[in-house]
């Protein structure tokens, strides 16, 4: 009978922590893994995203071209998982590979998740960035590129 009692008092509580402890685990698991995926996406959205506006860079950066107004719808989902996101750029000089070349450090930030990615873009010395938010549920965002007789392209977000 001694060993009847000692068992229940090992074996309870083990299977009292296992109620609790295996759908813990399992939350945080699938918690990381939905983050990982979110994030996975997000860096998707942001790669496009600054493809798009090298693209349009590199499509007005032709000395053929003197001067263009162009806007450009883009082609990125409204909402990644149920969430809006933001997007936000900075435009800074290298040295190096190329000295004097700009590169673009766009960074997407959902709303109500604390996720975030930057991507970066390298462009040419005769860009400018106007600063711009990129708000992915608008439905008039688009990007804005103008380039200027004096070969001076400027490229921002426009609602």
């Amino acid at each position: 009978m001694a060993h009847v009692t000692i068992e229940y008092i090992i074996m309870v509580p083990l299977l009292i922590l296992q109620i609790f402890l295996f759908p813990f685990a399992a939350s945080v698991a699938m918690n990381s893994w939905v983050d990982s995926r979110r994030t996975l996406t997000l860096q998707e959205t942001a790669s496009h995203l600054g493809s798009s506006i090298q693209q349009t860079y590199l499509s007005l950066n032709y000395t053929t071209i003197s001067a263009a107004n162009v806007t450009n719808k883009l082609d990125v989902p409204p909402f990644i998982e149920g969430y809006a996101y933001t997007g936000t750029a900075t435009l800074r000089t290298v040295t190096d590979p190329a000295p004097g070349s700009k590169v673009l450090e766009l960074t997407l930030k959902f709303k109500g998740v604390e996720i975030s990615t930057t991507t970066t873009v390298t462009l040419g010395q005769n860009v400018e960035w106007k600063d711009s938010t990129f708000m992915s549920n608008s439905t008039s965002t688009c990007l804005q590129a103008e380039k200027y007789g004096n070969g001076t392209i400027k490229l921002s977000f426009e609602p």
